[in-house]
């Protein structure tokens, strides 16, 4: 009789698809029994069932080579997310959650949400990484005080640098400070694809990924290569601001990506001597944008001294103020963003079969799924 650990030999010999790294060493293989016929059960993270499919074929022919053709395998996968951006896909199947954090516009303090709700989310015991995308403003790495940090580089492939309880990663770690990256959109596209592939992440519960602002090759890179559990949007509190986010939150709906919610920063102001907050900027003007949406406000985020010297200074307000105002509303934001993510995956469902992008005929590109129920248009799936 086949033992245990001849069993689990040859199991370490499939490959994740995509991968070189083993099912066995990814943690995959949860339970090996062997009775009349032996009973092995794994649990990936991708809901894809091409993945499930190779993973079979590949266990089948790998345990037949140890004499065991008569076996039971239970493969358990997640429900892929309700409206996912991509059914199933994932290029780094190791880590359960991927929250997209966009803006219609550059300097409303994207980075800045970033890092702090990446901060508040890991002080609350999860396993968090942070993926810099924003590869022509990579400031993550001033954020959390890591410029000049060489990344370890092990078996081809790159470990993120530990800072502040994340696991960070950046372009900016990986060129000269001040150089400049003029790439087309493939050269783009392929760097995103590298980041989540070529770093050596580790489990994470999720990755938080600042992305550039707009709504450009990256996003949509992003959205095929990995399901995007959800998207938040930061703005500022002018209506200038409020139409720039109208655009992510729209690229979200096309992307099929559910909301997780917006960030309105810059929300009123706090005298660092009376501690009274005045709205020099407006305050609650997101409100109105996410109810057209069906989303919610995650936190106002006020404008404090301490907030811009923590970026300043690679001391973020929330892990190193974390009775200051603004961290408070950080880690409050976190925990119902959390609970939005848990929300989303109980929910489950079927998603698109396929969302391709399309240029309409106004020269923007959009997404639809085949079977959508629109009428036909500029999107060209008619």
């Amino acid at each position: 009789m086949t033992g245990i650990e001849e069993i689990r030999s040859a199991l370490a010999q499939v490959a994740y698809p995509g991968f070189t790294k083993d099912i066995v060493s990814f943690g995959f293989v949860k339970n090996i029994e062997v009775g009349e016929k032996p009973h092995i059960e794994i649990e990936i993270t991708a809901s894809s069932d091409e993945i499930a499919s190779i993973l079979r074929d590949d266990i089948k022919s790998k345990l037949a080579l140890i004499g065991v053709n008569d076996f039971e395998l239970k493969i358990n996968q997640p429900q892929a997310p309700k409206e996912t951006s991509s059914k199933g896909k994932n290029i780094a199947p190791y880590i359960k959650n991927f929250i997209m954090i966009s803006s219609g516009k550059g300097g409303v303090g994207k980075s800045t949400t970033t890092t702090n709700l990446a901060i508040a989310l890991a002080m609350q015991g999860k396993k968090i990484g942070v993926l810099d995308a924003d590869i022509y403003g990579p400031n993550i790495p001033r954020m959390f005080g890591v410029v000049g940090a060489q990344p370890e580089v092990v078996a081809n492939r790159v470990k993120p640098v530990h800072a502040l309880g994340c696991e960070v990663m950046s372009m900016g770690m990986l060129m000269e400070e001040g150089q400049s990256l003029i790439w087309r959109g493939a050269m783009i596209m392929k760097v995103i694809q590298q980041l989540l592939t070529d770093i050596e992440w580790g489990e994470l519960d999720a990755l938080i990924i600042d992305m550039p602002p707009g709504t450009g090759d990256a996003q949509l890179t992003l959205a095929q290569s990995v399901p995007v559990t959800c998207g938040v949007v930061v703005t500022t509190p002018q209506t200038v601001a409020l139409d720039d986010a109208k655009r992510s939150l729209d690229m979200f709906e096309k992307l099929h990506i559910p909301l997780g919610g917006i960030v309105e920063n810059m929300s009123g102001f706090i005298c660092p001597e009376s501690g009274k907050e005045y709205d020099i900027f407006g305050k609650g003007t997101a409100e109105e944008l996410a109810k057209e949406y069906k989303t919610g406000v995650l936190a106002q985020i006020p404008i404090e001294v301490d907030t811009r010297k923590g970026g300043d200074e690679g001391k973020p307000i929330t892990y190193y103020a974390p009775t200051s105002e603004s961290a408070k509303r950080f880690l409050k934001a976190a925990a119902t963003l959390w609970e939005k993510i848990e929300e989303i995956n109980k929910e489950g469902g079927v998603s698109n079969d396929s969302i391709q992008p399309t240029i309409g005929l106004d020269g923007k590109t959009s997404a639809c799924s085949s079977g959508g129920g629109h009428s036909g248009g500029g999107c060209g799936c008619h």
